[in-house]
C-alpha cells in the first residue's frame, strides 16, 4: 500500500514538472489602438531586415481587387526621411490588405491617391503596431515588445507594376534618360538590362534578378524599344528598399503618375 502511494505521488510530480517546463505558445496580438508612423520604422528596416517580400498577392487581396476604396483615403501623409521622393498615405479600412485594419499606401506623390488601390500606389504596409510574446533571446522571459511594420509586411500593387513597365518602355522610346541612351551606345550590340538603382551591379556584371526591371535589344548602338521585355523575377521592394530609377526615367514616371491622378480625380 505504501509503495503504491509513493508511485502515484512520483507520477503526479513528474507530470507537474513537465507541464511547468513547457513554454506557452508564441502569440502575436494586434495592438489596435496605436498608429505606427512608417517614415522612420520602414526606413530603419531597410538596413536591418533581409527578408525579401514576394511579389505574389495574398488570396484575400486578390478577392478585393475589384472593390472601390475611394472613400477610405485621407489627407494624412508622412514623408520618408531617407527617401524624400517616397510618401506614406494613411488609408482607413477596408483596404487591399485588410477588411478591418488601416494601412499605408506608398506613393511617389505627396498628393492623396484617388483610391487606395489606384495604379499610382506602389504598394501597402500595415498601419498598426503589434505586440509580440516572442523573446529576442531564446529561453528568456522578456516582456511583450511593440513591433512596427517592416519589409516583410509590404505587399506590392500589381496595377503599379503594369504602369511602371509601360512607362519605362515609353521613356526609352522617347529617349528621356541619357544614362540608358549612353548605355546603348557603349554596348553597340546585344541585350541591355534596365537595372533598379537601389543595387547597381559592378561594371561588366549582371545584376540580381530581383533588381533587373526589364531587358531591351540594342542594335547599331540604338535601343530597339519594341523589343522591351519585363523581367518576371523583378521585385519592387527588396532588402535594399523600394524601387529607384535613374533620374530621367524617375521624372518620366512621376509625370505619368501626376497625369493619371488628375484623370482619376476627374472621373
Amino acid at each position: 500500500m505504501q509503495s503504491s502511494i509513493l508511485r502515484r505521488k512520483a507520477s503526479q510530480t513528474s507530470r507537474t514538472s513537465l507541464k511547468s517546463s513547457l513554454r506557452a505558445p508564441t502569440r502575436r496580438r494586434t495592438f489596435v489602438g496605436k498608429l505606427c508612423q512608417p517614415a522612420s520604422s520602414f526606413s530603419r528596416c531597410h538596413s536591418t531586415l533581409f527578408i525579401k517580400p514576394t511579389n505574389s498577392i495574398p488570396k484575400a487581396v486578390l478577392r478585393q481587387q475589384n472593390r472601390s476604396y475611394s472613400s477610405q483615403t485621407t489627407d494624412i501623409v508622412f514623408s520618408d526621411p531617407n527617401r524624400p521622393d517616397l510618401f506614406y498615405h494613411f488609408v482607413h479600412p477596408p483596404t487591399p490588405l485588410s477588411q478591418s485594419l488601416p494601412a499605408f499606401a506608398l506613393s511617389f506623390l505627396d498628393v492623396t491617391p484617388p483610391a487606395a488601390d489606384s495604379p499610382v500606389v506602389i504598394g501597402w504596409l500595415p498601419a498598426q503596431t503589434y505586440m509580440t510574446d516572442t523573446p529576442e533571446t531564446p529561453g528568456s522571459e522578456e516582456e511583450p515588445k511593440e513591433q512596427s511594420s517592416g519589409l516583410q509586411d509590404f505587399v506590392v500593387n500589381p496595377k503599379f507594376v503594369t504602369l511602371l513597365q509601360e512607362t519605362i518602355k515609353s521613356g526609352l522610346k522617347e529617349n528621356v534618360d541619357d544614362i540608358w541612351e549612353n548605355g546603348g551606345k557603349q554596348l553597340q550590340e546585344g541585350w541591355m538590362h534596365i537595372h533598379d538603382q537601389r543595387n547597381i551591379p559592378a561594371l561588366g556584371r549582371i545584376g540580381d534578378p530581383d533588381d533587373i526591371i526589364a531587358s531591351v535589344l540594342v542594335e547599331d548602338s540604338k535601343i530597339k524599344y519594341d523589343t522591351y521585355q519585363p523581367m518576371p523575377s523583378y521585385r519592387v521592394c527588396t532588402s535594399d528598399g523600394i524601387l529607384q530609377l535613374t533620374p530621367g526615367l524617375a521624372e518620366h514616371l512621376r509625370a505619368a503618375l501626376i497625369r493619371l491622378t488628375k484623370t482619376e480625380a476627374a472621373s
